[in-house]
Formats: structure tokens, sequence, C-alpha cells
């Protein structure tokens, strides 16, 4: 019998992979047909989950879309924050973390598209959110910005709202461009356009020939892996319901089980039924059955390697 906290946990896992699939597919669908085709039927379908699903999770399409966004936002305020945090000057800070964030949105061009262009028309509480972080931007520019020379006072607030406006409209124009080159490109000329109301035009004009300080390897060998993790399941010839995934995580945490404990613990009534998933769950080679030889034995459950790396790949995505 499996402890009451113990299924609470599972479910509550399970549920955080269903919503981390539907995540990953509306930033898939939202980049490919925009916000407006962004619809709950393609989004489910690319996800793998049911309707029921969706709505046991989101309120509804612009509930889903802001979760995403928010996910795309987590992304870069880390990337950013440790590339920010890892230098002692304000103009290196703000160097370095304008070139992690357009590394990140490189390698993320689907999430780059969905958080910069797509937002825009997404709805109020995705634009409402937007300009939280656009406010969030221009306070963090401001902190520790070096003051005009001669001067007693910062500069004026709008100036670092015309600064973070300028450099995502110049983001945004590249992004609906196909045949822009990379987004690190424009490192130069963005620093330049922060560099001249703080530092003047000759620290400006520096930025225009220095080259884009590296990102952290951390950062970007942490997204291919997840780019690995999703090529891993594409190519899993099966949808991975809930009651798949929670069959996985249950045998994960029970290795040994039985058909009756994987059944109660992945919440399928009827067994018929949780022995033809586990047939199938064989067949791709993600569990296999540890049961000792002959008959009168009931059959004991176990993750393959296989298996683990398809767990693996949900837990990250």
């Amino acid at each position: 019998m499996v402890p009451h906290d113990q299924e609470t946990v599972s479910r509550d896992r399970v549920e955080d992979f269903q919503r981390a699939r539907i995540v990953s597919a509306m930033v898939e669908v939202a980049s490919e047909l925009g916000y407006l085709g962004a619809a709950v039927a393609p989004v489910v379908a690319r996800a793998g989950v049911s309707r029921r699903t969706f709505y046991e999770l989101f309120d509804g399409r612009e509930d889903c879309f802001l979760a995403a966004f928010d996910w795309g936002v987590r992304q870069a305020h880390e990337t950013m924050l440790e590339a920010y945090a890892s230098q002692h000057s304000w103009r290196d800070r703000v160097r370095c973390a304008l070139a992690a964030l357009l590394r990140m949105l490189d390698l993320e061009p689907e999430l780059a598209r969905l958080c910069v262009i797509e937002a825009l028309g997404a709805g109020r509480l995705v634009l409402a959110r937007r300009t939280q972080i656009s406010d969030e931007l221009v306070a963090a520019l401001e902190a520790k910005a070096p003051r005009p020379r001669g001067g007693t006072s910062a500069l004026p607030l709008l100036t670092a709202e015309g600064v973070v406006g300028g450099a995502f409209s110049v983001i945004h124009g590249r992004l609906l461009d196909p045949d822009a080159g990379p987004l690190i490109e424009l490192h130069g000329q963005l620093m330049a356009l922060i560099a001249l109301p703080y530092l003047g035009p000759s620290a400006a004009g520096e930025e225009l020939t220095r080259s884009a300080p590296e990102t952290p390897p951390r950062e970007i060998a942490s997204a291919r892996a997840d780019r690995g993790g999703g090529r891993l399941l594409e190519k899993l010839d099966m949808r991975l319901t809930y009651r798949t995934v929670r069959c996985l995580v249950f045998i994960a945490e029970h290795p040994g089980s039985s058909n009756r404990e994987v059944a109660r613990g992945g919440e399928i009534p009827d067994e018929g039924q949780a022995s033809k998933l586990l047939a199938r769950l064989v067949k791709l080679d993600l569990i296999a059955n540890s049961r000792s030889p002959g008959p009168g034995f009931p059959n004991r459950w176990t993750l393959t390697e296989h298996g683990q790396q398809v767990l693996g790949a949900v837990q990250r995505r």
C-alpha cells in the first residue's frame, strides 16, 4: 500500500510534467502560428494531452500563454543575473548581461519570438506582465548607473525607459527579418545605445568596436540538454498521457512493483488496461520485468536505461 503523502507527491510531479509539456507546446505552436493561431486544439495535439487535462491546469489560451511567457522570462532573468553578478563595474555588468540575453535568444528562437513578438498581441494579462518586466529592466539598468559628468543627480528615469524600449525595438525588428543574422551581432550597437547617455560618446564609440563577452558555458549546455530531451520525446512512438507518465514515475519511485501496484499507483481502475499499457511500455523499452523465472511469480517492473532517459527528458521539459 502506497502512503497517501507519497501518492500526493507523485500526482503533483505528474501534473508538473503535463503542465511543462503543454507550456512547451504553446511555445512551439505560438512561434509557428502566432498567438491567434495557438488555440487549445493545436496546443494539446502538440503536447499529446487531452483538452480535459489542459483545462484542469489552465483557465484558457491566455492563461497558458502567460505561463509560457513567464517561463521564458525566468530563463532570461536567471541567465542575465548570473552574467551580471560575474562582473564588478556597472558597464561590464550590463555588457555581460546583454550578451547572455542575446545568446540565449539566439539559442531559443521559438521562445524569443513568443516573448518579444507574440506577447504584444496576447491579451491584457500578458501585456500587463510585459509592462512589469519592462519596468524591472528599467530599474535594473538604473541601479548603480554612473551619473553624468558635472551633475549631482542621475539622469531622468525616462532615459532608461527610452534605452530599454529602443533596445527591444531593435531586437523585435531583427526577429521579424527571416534573413537577419544572429542577435549577438547587435551587441556592440545596443551597448553603444546604452552607454551613450550614461558614459558619453567616447565610451559609446568604444562599444561599437568591442567583441561581445563570452556567455558562461553552463547556460548554453543546459539549453542544449533540454533541446536534446525534446528530440528524445519526439522520437517516442506514443502519447505521454497523464496515466503513462504517472506509471513511469511510480515505477521509478517503487521499483519492483507488480501489475496491481502499478495500476493503483497510476490510477488505472482496470487491471486489464494497466496490463496493456505495461505491454506498450515494454515494447518501447521503457520498462523491464525483473521477476523470478517460472510461473506463479508476480511481475516486478523497473525502468530501463531508456526509460530513465525519457522520464528525465519529461522532467526537464
